[in-house]
């Protein structure tokens, strides 16, 4: 019993990935969209502005629900924003999700 318990936390699948998106994105309510877009998908962690006006940020949930966000975060974004680039990085396997909710950090 002891194993499949150790199976089955393993066969959810829980990844965590950074993320930095290049382009118009300060000051068009991304990090609101973003919110919006993790919150429907079901994904937990947070984003913020950063001092170089790009936005980053970490988001953790099934590998399915995070690639859809990561093509969200690539191709759609705010209506109003401008995306040239997406940066991925730190992916990883987690055990259990790190953040109760997805929110915007300052």
């Amino acid at each position: 019993m002891h194993r499949l318990q150790r199976m089955s936390s393993t066969a959810t699948g829980l990844k965590s990935v950074d993320y930095e998106i290049f382009g118009n994105v300060q000051g068009v309510f991304f990090r609101k969209f973003t919110v919006d877009q993790a919150q429907k998908l079901g994904l937990v962690g947070w984003v913020k502005n950063t001092a170089e006006g790009t936005v980053t940020g970490q988001v953790q949930g099934s590998p399915d629900k995070i690639n859809t966000m990561m093509d969200w975060l690539k191709s759609v974004g705010s209506p109003k924003s401008r995306i040239d680039q997406a940066h991925f990085f730190n992916t990883k396997d987690i055990p259990k999700l790190d953040f109760n909710d997805f929110v915007i950090r300052h």
